[in-house]
Parts: structure tokens; C-alpha cells; sequence
């Protein structure tokens, strides 16, 4: 007979309600919501003649989604002067972390947006007879993306004279 030993790991399960978005080092904001974190991998199926039960698959180039992030309007203005920056043409690309945290308050993953932009903000919608949280959102595209199993996943990746990040960004 075989008995099951504890679970070590018991407190190492992620809930979607535990995250936070940083930039650089420094927790920025608190989202009610992130979404539209994709990857896609172009593809090209071979048949090879004579070889009837496979096939070769040939990778081709990434596409990442952009990434929509929601939360309650505050007095922060660290989005909105981020997004002022594009009408004056003095934009600045971000190594943005989105952290989510387990159970024991300890980072459990990290996803790190390489050369991050906004690319919209929507603002709510104000009525005069809701009641309802007023929520904004914030649309990034990035270039980029590191997973890390733990904290400190921040990358410090920088551009080359052609604008391109080293393949050494990503390790």
C-alpha cells in the first residue's frame, strides 16, 4: 500500500487575484485586470514524399499580442504622463513586470515585457447616475517577453546602434 506524502509545494498554486505591474524596480500600480497576453509562432507544415504518418514543422517569426490592463482610476499619474509623452514625441520604450504572487505573499512567476509602449488608454465612462468603480485601461504593445519562475525577473535589456536588443537580453 502507498501512501501519499505531504505536498511540499501547497502554498505554490497562483490565483488570478494576486498581481502586480512594476517598472523597473518599483511596484507602479495595482490592476483589477490584465489581459491579452498571447504568443504566436508563424509555422510551415512539410510532407515529406514517402513518409505518410509525420510531418516537418519549420518555425518562423513571433508575433506577441498587446496586453490590455485594467484598474480603478486613482490620483496615480505614472500611465497617463507615460502616454503624454507620445503627443510629445519623447516616448520612452519600458521593461514592464507583470508579478504574480502565491499564497504566502512570495512571487510565483514574473512575466517581463521587453521595450514596452502604450499603445491606448481608455478612460471611463463618467454618468451621472452610476455608481459603478470608474476603470480605466491601459493597451501596451512590447517587443519582447521573458517568463521567470521568481522574483527579480526585471530585465535590463538595451538596444543596439540599429535599435534591436542583443540576443543576450534574453538569457
Amino acid at each position: 500500500m502507498t501512501t501519499q506524502s505531504s505536498n511540499q509545494h501547497s502554498e505554490n498554486y497562483v490565483t488570478t487575484n494576486r498581481f502586480y505591474v512594476e517598472i523597473g524596480q518599483n511596484i507602479v500600480a495595482s490592476f483589477s485586470e490584465c489581459s491579452g497576453v498571447s504568443i504566436d509562432i508563424d509555422k510551415e507544415v512539410y510532407l515529406e514524399g514517402g513518409v505518410n504518418d509525420q510531418q516537418r514543422i519549420s518555425l518562423g517569426q513571433t508575433r506577441f499580442s498587446d496586453i490590455t490592463l485594467k484598474r480603478g482610476t486613482t490620483d496615480d499619474n505614472t500611465f497617463s504622463q507615460w502616454m503624454s509623452e507620445l503627443f510629445e514625441e519623447k516616448t520612452k520604450r519600458r521593461n514592464v513586470n507583470i508579478l504574480t504572487y502565491n499564497q504566502a505573499g512570495e512571487v510565483v512567476k514574473s512575466w517581463n515585457l521587453i521595450g514596452a509602449i502604450p499603445v491606448g488608454w481608455k478612460l471611463p465612462s463618467l454618468e451621472a447616475d452610476g455608481n459603478t468603480v470608474a476603470v480605466e485601461e491601459l493597451t501596451l504593445a512590447f517587443e519582447g517577453l521573458k517568463v521567470s519562475s521568481k522574483a527579480g525577473g526585471t530585465s535590463t535589456a538595451t538596444r543596439d546602434a540599429k535599435g534591436f536588443f542583443a540576443a543576450s537580453a534574453w538569457e
